[in-house]
């Protein structure tokens, strides 16, 4: 449930143009609100043509469209937690949600049987994915409208930093990969640099060298579908443990990318947020491994 009051300095104007123009509401969340949620005005149900007056209280309630996520029984590393949000660290070898091939064994099955047993009502709302194999911090929504507010370009961005163990030595200690990535033509989960794919930017920071791998954080501006693997690939500098581009399973059975920190200004109460996550074991104990050859 969210609550908007209409300032003293606003004049009277429809509920809907209120929330569409005033409070970020899209068109598109409009239209879930009428047909799954509530609006009331002053505990009131009313239609979004009725005007609103300085002094007004507007309750929104939004059903959840996921209720059919099965909770499982899953352990979850909850990085951040208040009524609006959820920032969880996944393990790598786990999915963000559920697909038709794997239904039980999710963060989505995770979080709502977390949900249930605190008797928590809200739905899983991921503002953001990671592959399966990636670890590292995932930023969860817990209503579709917070969901919204923090997937739009009317909110501050969402910088997110990434660590990464790439093979060879790179050109320049920092830089900005700047190339347009899209579906590879022969299969339905590579991805590609190319011509005709969506604009995709990623910028690097070499920490470390040791031997012929660089540990690199990588910071996206984009955030398309593989973007750092295909971006650091294109560039001859596969991750290691990325056997789909490039690199082989010799040394990570994974591919060595790890979201480490997130940092945003949170959409209700405006606090600059700042979450954190160390290296897992798999990625620190390769580390180690590396400086002792």
């Amino acid at each position: 449930m969210l609550e908007f009051i209409v300032s003293k300095e606003q004049p009277p104007l429809t509920a809907k143009n209120f929330l569409r123009y005033h409070a970020g509401v899209s068109l598109t969340l409009w239209r879930k609100i009428k047909s799954q949620g509530q609006l009331l005005i002053n505990g009131n149900l009313f239609p979004g043509n009725k005007l609103v007056y300085p002094g007004d209280i507007l309750t929104i309630t939004l059903g959840d469209s996921n209720c059919s996520i099965t909770p499982v029984d899953l352990s979850i590393d909850i990085c951040y937690e208040d009524d609006y949000l959820l920032v969880i660290n996944k393990p790598a070898g786990m999915l963000v949600h559920p697909t038709t091939k794997e239904m039980n064994n999710t963060l989505a099955n995770a979080v709502m049987h977390y949900y249930q047993v605190n008797n928590i009502r809200c739905g899983f709302h991921p503002v953001h994915r990671l592959d399966r194999n990636t670890s590292g911090l995932v930023l969860i929504a817990k209503t579709p409208y917070i969901q919204h507010m923090l997937s739009h370009d009317h909110i501050k961005k969402i910088r997110r930093i990434y660590y990464a163990l790439v093979a060879g030595i790179l050109p320049a200690p920092s830089g900005i990969i700047e190339a347009p990535i899209g579906r590879h033509p022969e299969s339905i989960i590579e991805r590609i640099v190319t011509p005709e794919g969506k604009n995709a930017i990623t910028h690097y920071q070499v920490c470390k060298t040791i031997g012929q791998v660089s540990l690199v954080q990588l910071e996206l501006e984009t955030g398309r579908t593989h973007q750092i693997r295909v971006h650091l690939a294109y560039i001859g500098h596969p991750l290691l443990g990325d056997d789909l581009y490039g690199d082989t399973t010799k040394l990570l059975n994974r591919q060595a990318l790890h979201a480490a920190k997130l940092l945003f200004n949170h959409p209700i109460t405006h606090e600059f947020l700042e979450i954190n996550s160390t290296f897992p074991n798999d990625m620190h104990n390769l580390i180690k491994m590396l400086k002792t050859k």
